[in-house]
């Protein structure tokens, strides 16, 4: 058992644990994701990791609540347990693995949107622990809805703060706001990271494409059971088929096709709509052996 050290809502339907797994916490890296599991006859449902503490063995999570699972979850309180938290899944940002001293001559820009907020941390976070700062944007739809500012502000180079209504700081985009600094402030980017709702990597990377910035986007949004044999989280990336819970999730945004993935996503929350994914993409429908019957 695992048991829930914090309890603590965010925002409308947001919620924070701190979870105490300490296999988890000495292993995990920025950009991993776990799996919870309530009790032996729970959801698997896969989160990304918020933030981590090695030594007191504690590791965060951030969630929203979108169904039955997640409503359930919300309901736990400090000192209850989760029967299964495992992990750390997924490859770890592509930044952990750089030369840091080559990354402190790179300048580089998150946008956040949404609970999106939650997984750019743990990453800014550590390129700040290794002296790198970086200029974050982070975008909601309005204040209650925006999380972590104080968090992220405390690891932040500079950060940027915008609503979808204008009720706090500025109203706009994410969008908006790194043409802005591109174009108005001259702001250069040498890598942009998005992560946030589908439609909205999906624009940032339609902005850095024309802007020329490299940008990695993470798709974790797209997961299901994390472990690639559900085909949900299916994707084309360039040429390629690749699984967000195995391969990722972590991408070229520029090369990830978002209106397949968007469509696949709509397709995929009917019992109908999965048997025609399944028709439609044979052996290539999940990250198995491609040869079993599942």
């Amino acid at each position: 058992m695992y048991k829930i050290q914090k309890a603590e809502k965010l925002a409308d339907k947001i919620y924070l644990m701190d979870v105490e797994a300490p296999r988890v916490a000495r292993h995990c890296q920025p950009g991993q994701f776990i799996i919870v599991k309530m009790d032996e006859k729970g959801e698997r449902i896969p989160l990304t990791i918020c933030d981590f503490d090695r030594e007191k063995g504690i590791v965060t999570i951030v969630f929203q609540t979108v169904g039955a699972s997640t409503e359930k979850m919300a309901h736990l309180k400090a000192g209850d347990a989760f029967e299964d938290f495992v992990g750390p899944l997924g490859c770890p940002s592509e930044l952990i693995g750089e030369d840091i001293e080559e990354l402190k001559k790179k300048k580089l820009v998150f946008v956040a949107g949404g609970v999106g907020t939650a997984p750019v941390y743990p990453q800014v976070k550590w390129l700040h622990e290794h002296g790198i700062d970086a200029d974050v944007i982070v975008g909601a739809k309005n204040k209650d809805l925006l999380i972590l500012e104080k968090e992220m502000e405390a690891v932040a180079g500079n950060l940027y703060i915008t609503t979808d209504d204008g009720s706090y700081v500025r109203k706009g985009m994410g969008t908006d706001v790194l043409k802005d600094l591109v174009n108005n402030q001259g702001k250069k980017y040498d890598r942009c990271i998005a992560i946030g709702p589908l439609i909205m990597m999906k624009f940032v990377c339609l902005l850095t494409k024309e802007l020329g910035i490299p940008t990695i986007v993470s798709m974790n949004p797209i997961m299901v059971d994390g472990t690639g044999m559900c085909g949900a989280c299916r994707l084309q990336v360039g040429d390629e088929i690749k699984f967000a819970c195995v391969d990722g999730p972590e991408f070229d945004g520029h090369l990830v096709d978002f209106d397949q993935a968007m469509k696949r996503q709509q397709m995929y929350k009917t019992e109908e709509g999965r048997a025609m994914l399944k028709l439609q993409e044979g052996d290539t429908h999940h990250g198995g052996c491609g040869n079993c019957n599942d």
